[in-house]
């Protein structure tokens, strides 16, 4: 890396950890605030949830281009501010139609702003910096979000809309300062890593569809999501509090221990996964949630003692955090190499639409069987996990030997960067 990368990527650091924090401060009290402080009720609450993911799929599908056509950082600086204008009309908001619109644009600019902030990365990192560089983001986002809903369960105060209205404050005013330190950044020229020419947005999706490694990455990461990040607070929750019999205090500390987690093992990881096929760690992550959801299922199926199953559940969301910490530093980079020179933006906004609508559908589907049909949902997504590993070998076979293996590429000038067909790199 060069001094200039070292440095803008530095900021982008501090900046995606200062909008982490500020999201810690909401996001944990988002369904009380709405449904109880502002006395709108569950199904306004519920809607308030399902209006970020809808606004997120209507936006990322145009991020992409916009990120192509302009550049990351001026298309984050927009989101910024509308995710800042969002999250503090949600704070002031007294009506259905008022919040509901607040979150739409909190939800938009929260969407825009993951892929945009993931090209800058990549624009600002080599093929041997990339996957240090989102274990990183990876650690700082966690660090920042516990951080956050650590000091705003301090803050907030259910009988009183103003603490509710501070939290959004605050966490506008993070955006605004992540918007400050982002407009400082001076971005480097990203480095030539493939051999392919530069593409414009013209037909941009219909290239992205053409390239099978891509769609089959994009097949892996729903099923990722959907068995994992899609049932943290829907169906595993259930599941715990319905057939573990978990308290509420038990589900938090269940969600502490997997950002412990990820908080503590990121940067071992991080050495362990360096040096491996892309492809096996993935199919490694899949061995081990299957394991998670064998762990869950002792924990509510088990018959054991109450203790047994607390400590059988809070086990659980640390070994998914384990897998997260493996993921972070593989699947990112991996988007990004599979990427064309020049469409980065767009595969990362089509790769981020892929997890909102594993997040979408995930809840929807986890949420009623984790709490009425215990086994077969537990069974139901070991599964999933165990096909995980199926297809991370699959994609193995797609991905060319320094796109599954990047420490490859070291002393080599040139490496192979969206390329249909495998590149030696010992020429």
């Amino acid at each position: 890396m060069t001094r200039a990368m070292g440095a803008a990527m530095r900021r982008i650091h501090v900046g995606n950890a200062l909008s982490a924090f500020g999201l810690g401060f909401t996001v944990p009290y988002l369904y009380v605030y709405v449904a109880q402080v502002r006395g709108l009720g569950g199904m306004t609450a519920g809607l308030v949830l399902a209006v970020f993911a809808v606004a997120a799929l209507i936006v990322l599908p145009f991020a992409g281009r916009a990120i192509v056509r302009r550049g990351p950082r001026p298309v984050l600086l927009v989101a910024l501010v509308l995710a800042a204008v969002g999250a503090m009309s949600l704070g002031l908001a007294g009506t259905a139609t008022a919040v509901l619109v607040s979150a739409a644009a909190l939800g938009a600019g929260q969407a825009v702003m993951q892929p945009a902030l993931a090209t800058m990365i990549v624009e600002c990192s080599t093929a041997e910096t990339r996957s240090r560089a989102f274990a990183m983001q990876f650690f700082l986002q966690n660090l920042g979000l516990g951080v956050g809903g650590l000091i705003g369960g301090h803050l907030v105060d259910a009988t009183s809309a103003s603490s509710f209205t501070l939290l959004f404050g605050i966490e506008a005013a993070m955006f605004l300062v992540l918007a400050g330190v982002m407009a400082s950044v001076r971005m480097p020229h990203s480095p030539v890593i493939g051999d392919a020419p530069s593409q414009s947005a013209k037909g941009a999706w219909k290239r992205l569809l053409g390239n099978r490694a891509m769609v089959q990455l994009g097949v892996l990461g729903f099923v990722m999501f959907f068995a994992c990040y899609g049932q943290f607070e829907s169906g595993l929750s259930a599941y715990g509090v319905e057939a573990a019999g978990i308290s509420t205090s038990a589900l938090g500390t269940a969600l502490a221990a997997n950002t412990a987690m990820i908080v503590v093992a990121q940067f071992a990881v991080l050495k362990f996964v360096e040096r491996r096929r892309r492809s096996r760690v993935i199919a490694g992550v899949g061995l081990i949630w299957a394991l998670a959801w064998v762990t869950a299922g002792y924990a509510g199926l088990g018959h054991g003692s109450q203790e047994m199953a607390t400590a059988a559940f809070v086990s659980t969301y640390a070994l998914f955090g384990l897998g997260e910490a493996m993921l972070s530093p593989t699947v990112a980079p991996l988007v990004a190499d599979l990427a064309p020179e020049g469409m980065a933006g767009q595969y990362n906004s089509a790769f981020a639409l892929v997890k909102q609508l594993a997040l979408a559908v995930g809840p929807a589907v986890g949420g009623p069987l984790g709490a009425s049909l215990p086994g077969p949902y537990v069974v139901m997504f070991f599964v999933f996990s165990l096909g995980i590993s199926v297809l991370a070998l699959r994609l193995g076979r797609q991905l060319t030997a320094v796109q599954d293996q990047p420490w490859r590429a070291k002393g080599s000038l040139v490496v192979a960067r969206g390329a249909a067909e495998p590149v030696g790199v010992d020429a």
